[in-house]
């Protein structure tokens, strides 16, 4: 069951790796991710943003992969991020490296912080089961 993502041309394109709409099959399964924080199996944290964006990634991607979806089942993600001047661009780096070209629709909101200081982005999702 593929998601067909779609980019009206009657609206500016999308500014970054997202689609402004997906089209979820009829009687297709879902699975609501909660928000994955940057803490990895052995319970530590990395310090810095990219470190925390690829290892919130990881989490994302190996929750799909237990219940047998693949990155590009994805529906949406909805991010919030701490830090606003990410001039290294690792949260985009870190989304290419575990989604490759899957552009999901996607919502970013930056907050003054999430449930522990440490902690710099939490993303959740949407995703498609087969």
């Amino acid at each position: 069951m593929p998601l067909k993502l779609h980019n009206p041309d009657s609206v500016a394109a999308p500014l970054g790796r997202y689609s402004h709409t997906v089209e979820v099959p009829a009687a297709a399964r879902l699975l609501y991710l909660s928000g994955q924080v940057p803490v990895r199996p052995d319970g530590t944290t990395p310090e810095d943003l990219a470190g925390q964006a690829d290892q919130v990634y990881a989490n994302i991607v190996a929750i799909l992969a237990d219940r047998g979806a693949a990155p590009d089942s994805i529906i949406k993600l909805t991010t919030f991020v701490t830090e606003d001047d990410d001039g290294s661009d690792c949260v985009r780096k870190a989304r290419a490296k575990h989604l490759g070209e899957h552009r999901p629709a996607s919502t970013a909101v930056f907050v003054t912080r999430l449930v522990d200081p440490a902690w710099k982005i939490e993303i959740d999702a949407v995703a498609l089961l087969a």
